[in-house]
């Protein structure tokens, strides 16, 4: 009976009366394949290969037969591998040790298979069913019954697509790693004071700075609406009843009047002297100026006084006269001259007068009263030169509202 390879590791089976005097070794390789099922192989694929074939050798050392594969070689794509024979059913750890940044597909017939990214490990099992066979995930649904018996301990990178607590999605439970929302009243420990680093910081922490901090450096001046300064001021008492003023320049005082006496109730505007010589050089420029309703009375009396003309006051003009005889006229009418006797003329004397001015003087006075109203909008233009304008004192009844601050310079 000759010998056959039909179990799952591909060793030699002896048929009867097969192997005569060489039995041993054919024992020897076959616990020596045994081992290397249980070890450690690793399998290189084509460069750039597409598909690619492992066949388990019968009864010869193969790395395909090994519970650890790991491939190896640079692709530039997917590849899809095939684990012959299909009727090998097997558990097996195969891990995509390629370069290229590819997945390898396991297959070893028409059914399902298993991808494994590069880098990445999985369990699979062979179900060695012929054409149809199928490569199925080992882990897919691993279940530990008591976690509480079991440590887990990860070093590296465990990735889960979906993880459930008692049927619960775990991402309906806990918060994510990254942008987590809490729910209920989450705890975290309690930084020292004064630690300055990215841990979460807790209301006993914020609390406790809060207290410790100190906004205001020693001798900052600051305003306070009350009375007395806040605990860790000193009140200010130098400055009293003054007025509060901006600056882009140095802070200093200045002024002589108080506050209450400037602004207060009756405060009074002084009187005082404009230099210069207001004249009537002045114009009303284009506007309306009108008089209103009211009554504006005039009343004058007095006298003009009598003025006796002088000759040189009296317009030029002469005179005329008859003369019927030879008569020396010596001074008539300021004129002189000798006309015969006997004759009969018209005759005019020199002339007189000259035209002067003269002036009446008068004693006239009077008054106005009433109370006309002016409207418009009329501008005056014109110079004022020197000369004395005084404006005289008066008394405003200002008593502007105000609130009170303190100044305090922090201890």
């Amino acid at each position: 009976m000759a010998s056959t390879y039909v179990n799952n590791l591909r060793l030699n089976e002896l048929g009867t009366g097969d192997g005569s005097g060489t039995w041993g070794n054919t024992t020897n390789t076959n616990l020596e394949l045994i081992g290397e099922a249980l070890g450690f192989g690793t399998e290189a694929i084509t460069t750039n290969a597409d598909t690619h074939t492992t066949t388990v050798a019968d009864g010869a050392s193969d790395a395909g037969r090994a519970m650890y594969l790991k491939y190896t070689g640079t692709l530039d794509s997917a590849c899809t591998i095939t684990i012959a024979p299909n009727t090998m059913k097997r558990m097996q750890y195969i891990e995509n040790g390629t370069s290229g940044s590819q997945n390898i597909i396991i297959s070893q017939g028409s059914g399902a298979n298993i991808t494994i990214p590069p880098g990445n490990t999985k369990a699979v099992y062979l179900d060695g069913a012929g054409s149809g066979a199928a490569v199925v995930d080992a882990f897919a649904s691993l279940s530990v019954v008591d976690l509480s018996a079991v440590d887990l301990d990860v070093d590296g990178t465990l990735e889960a697509d979906a993880i459930t607590i008692n049927g619960t999605a775990i991402g309906s439970i806990y918060s994510t790693l990254a942008n987590p929302t809490f729910t209920g009243t989450p705890l975290a420990p309690t930084a020292g004071a004064g630690v300055n680093n990215t841990q979460i910081a807790t209301t006993a922490y914020v609390t406790t700075a809060i207290g410790n901090a100190d906004a205001f450096p020693q001798g900052t001046s600051m305003l306070f609406q009350q009375t007395s300064a806040p605990t860790g001021w000193t009140k200010q008492t130098t400055h009293n009843d003054k007025s509060l003023r901006l600056t882009s320049g140095t802070v200093g005082t200045g002024g002589s009047v108080a506050f209450s006496t400037a602004l207060g109730a009756g405060a009074t505007v002084a009187g005082g002297a404009i230099s210069g010589n207001p004249t009537n050089n002045h114009s009303v420029s284009s506007g309306n100026l009108a008089v209103g309703a009211g009554n504006l009375a005039v009343s004058i009396s007095g006298s003009i006084s009598d003025t006796t003309l002088s000759i040189n006051q009296i317009p030029s003009h002469t005179h005329t006269y008859t003369k019927n005889n030879n008569v020396t006229v010596a001074n008539i009418f300021g004129g002189s001259g000798t006309v015969r006797q006997g004759e009969t003329n018209n005759t005019a004397t020199g002339g007189a007068g000259g035209n002067g001015g003269h002036n009446h003087g008068h004693n006239l006075s009077g008054s106005m009263s009433g109370n006309p109203s002016l409207s418009g909008n009329p501008t005056l233009s014109g110079n004022v030169t020197a000369g004395n304008l005084a404006v005289g004192a008066s008394t405003a009844a200002i008593n502007v509202q105000y609130v009170d601050f303190i100044i305090a310079n922090k201890d």
